[in-house]
């Protein structure tokens, strides 16, 4: 029998967004497979009728459903879909323990799981569903794609791989035995230290104050989470961040092994000035060689974008909600 925990859910309204009165909006809370509770925000067009595409969202990785991809669902929402943002396991207002832990299979499931919610509401077409990922969870939603066969649809937004930056290093940098080598036994060495110390460490968020030499993505990354732009308390890559040991399952783990067997539609987003452009040119470029599915498969690169513009915009309008909503009503009806 599935059960759930009573969840301590936030009632005012906390997003970095503001409140779109074009639709309604409500906590929920549904439980995925492995017994743990997921909070999400739910958004409605107000007044719909009859029953509706829906849309789960999540992102990105190590953010909170009040920040990215809260936009995206409420925004969606707007345009006609029923529409989801959740919190992962063990991050925000979501359950599970130990918290800020991290899994790429509990990552797939928190996603089915959401299609599981989506399917039996009362409002929703259950063959019309969809899901958007950005970021870390971008990799994660064409992971999923690669398995639910209920996914009709699926969007990634400025697309990190984890598991190829957590085994070779941002741009494939560290792709050798001995770097590998090095972070298993620094992993492992803290995993003793944690046990001794019966807590987990934390890596730390997106580093503040920030270095005058930081990478120009890490100075994007500050300029959302640790300014008023992006800062949400709940929100791991604004404080504390992951545990130390979490990249332990993201590097002995490898995603998309079945992509090219999706049959359903994709659409990868990313902005060419993006750091981690290469991830989703590489990702989508294996998606579709020597698929049978590669009609419905396409990616679509945004000319001045960075990685974090496409969290909010940027400031620009640099995320194409028009082509996101022209890609759901076209395979999702």
């Amino acid at each position: 029998m599935m059960k759930t925990e009573d969840l301590a859910l936030t009632k005012e309204w906390d997003k970095v967004f503001p409140k779109s009165e074009k639709v309604d909006h409500r906590k929920v809370t549904f439980v995925n497979h492995f017994g743990i509770t997921l909070a999400a925000d739910l958004y409605a067009p107000k007044n719909a009728a009859g029953k509706l595409p829906a849309i789960a969202v999540s992102g990105p990785f190590g953010a909170c459903k009040e920040q990215s991809s809260g936009l995206y669902a409420q925004t969606m929402a707007e345009r006609g879909f029923l529409t989801i943002a959740f919190d992962p396991s063990f991050t925000g207002e979501s359950g599970g323990y130990p918290r800020a832990m991290h899994s790429p299979d509990i990552d797939v499931e928190d996603f089915q799981a959401a299609v599981d919610f989506l399917s039996v509401q009362e409002n929703v077409d259950s063959e019309r569903i969809g899901i958007i990922g950005i970021c870390g969870w971008g990799g994660m939603a064409l992971q999923t794609a690669c398995v639910d066969t209920r996914i009709k649809a699926t969007v990634t937004s400025t697309m990190y791989d984890m598991s190829r930056v957590a085994g070779n290093g941002y741009f494939d940098s560290a792709d050798n035995e001995e770097a590998r080598h090095r972070m298993r036994l620094a992993t492992n060495a803290q995993r003793t230290e944690d046990y001794k110390n019966g807590d987990y460490a934390r890596q730390g968020g997106v580093v503040d104050p920030l270095p005058e030499d930081a990478p120009y993505f890490v100075k994007d990354y500050h300029d959302y989470y640790k300014t008023p732009r992006g800062y949400h308390p709940r929100s791991l890559n604004s404080n504390d961040g992951w545990t130390v040991n979490t990249n332990t399952s993201l590097m002995n783990t490898r995603l998309f092994t079945y992509a090219r067997e999706i049959r359903g539609a994709v659409l990868m987003i990313h902005g060419d000035k993006a750091h981690s452009c290469y991830m989703s040119r590489d990702a989508y470029a294996d998606m579709v060689k020597d698929s049978k599915y590669a009609s419905n498969k396409e990616l679509y690169i945004i000319p001045g974008a960075s990685h974090t513009d496409l969290y909010d915009g940027g400031g620009k309008g640099a995320i194409p909600f028009d082509k996101i909503e022209a890609f759901m009503k076209e395979n999702l009806k």
